[in-house]
């Protein structure tokens, strides 16, 4: 792996938990959202992230050559969760049913809170990743001279 193709794979890896990051912020702030478009309450969504497949063969390493084929995270898509509303019984709430209950979304705050934590360390990795690529290039210049 080239120095351009460790800036490709962080920097994919970057973008990733950026949005990861986005997806916890919109749980968060729609945690208590009982109507939306779709009707219901907001469904909390997840991206789900694959890894480009390694080449298997000498042909397909040796094309790749001269193609960008670094290994990278993309994300696949996004996901939204099926699990059942939480029904919380509120009957001066707009949207509560004739039996006074509410169908609030099924966002556990603890949860989101562990996941935000975890993409700001995996996006801090993949920042100190390039900063060390970048010194390693620095030094090889240097040694150039």
């Amino acid at each position: 792996m080239d120095f351009i193709d460790a800036l490709h794979t962080s920097s994919s890896g970057l973008s990733a938990q950026r949005l990861r990051m986005n997806l916890i912020s919109a749980n968060l702030a729609n945690i208590s959202t009982t109507r939306t478009r779709q009707g219901g309450p907001y469904r909390r969504k997840e991206p789900v992230f694959a890894a480009q497949s390694p080449q298997t063969s000498f042909k397909k390493i040796l094309a790749s050559q001269h193609a960008d084929h670094s290994p990278h995270v993309k994300v696949v898509r996004i996901i939204e969760d099926q699990s059942p509303p939480i029904m919380k019984y509120d009957p001066n709430h707009p949207d509560a049913d004739q039996n006074g209950y509410v169908a609030m979304p099924n966002i556990n705050l603890m949860e989101e809170m562990v996941n935000l934590i975890s993409a700001t360390r995996s996006y801090e990795a993949n920042i100190t990743a390039v900063k060390a690529a970048k010194e390693m290039a620095l030094k090889a210049l240097e040694i150039g001279r």
